[in-house]
């Protein structure tokens, strides 16, 4: 059964796990090594557990382990979401998005947007995001495609 709760200071090796392990294991079928070896970082622990602590950060998990995390920042932006290899399609992904969304509607925010990989964009497609920009970002000296995307609550 999955279950999403609020992030605690004692998920943040479990969140950059998922991160790490989405990114090299899924990301990987869209993106090249070297884009993959630039992205797939976390260079500081102590910076990645204020980001997730200063936001509503979602966590889902299966049978008591985190396997998919969320946010929300206060201006509407969903800054990460990311499941883990081992649960992809089994609507991880889709109930973070429904419990981001119940909490931008809680927060009175109309709008939800975010920066979508070249995965992830047929996802947000699919929940009623639109493209609003192709973008090149530049990550540790390589170009990745992402798309800006938004949806109106």
């Amino acid at each position: 059964m999955l279950q999403v709760r609020r992030y605690t200071a004692d998920d943040c090796d479990d969140t950059i796990a998922i991160f790490l392990a989405a990114i090299r294991e899924v990301a990987s079928r869209d993106y090249s090594p070297a884009e993959i070896e630039a992205w797939a970082k976390v260079e500081d622990r102590a910076a990645w557990a204020e980001r997730r602590s200063s936001r509503p950060t979602f966590v889902a998990e299966h049978a008591g382990r985190a396997i998919g995390f969320s946010d929300l920042e206060p201006d509407g932006h969903l800054d990460m979401m990311f499941v883990h290899p081992a649960h992809q399609g089994i609507g991880v992904a889709s109930l973070l998005l429904s419990t981001v969304e119940e909490e931008a509607r809680r927060q009175r925010i109309g709008r939800i947007f975010t920066e979508a990989s070249l995965t992830a964009r047929p996802f947000f497609e699919r929940r009623g995001f639109s493209v609003i920009a192709r973008q090149s970002v530049e990550k540790r000296g390589q170009r990745l495609t992402n798309f800006r995307m938004e949806k109106f609550l």
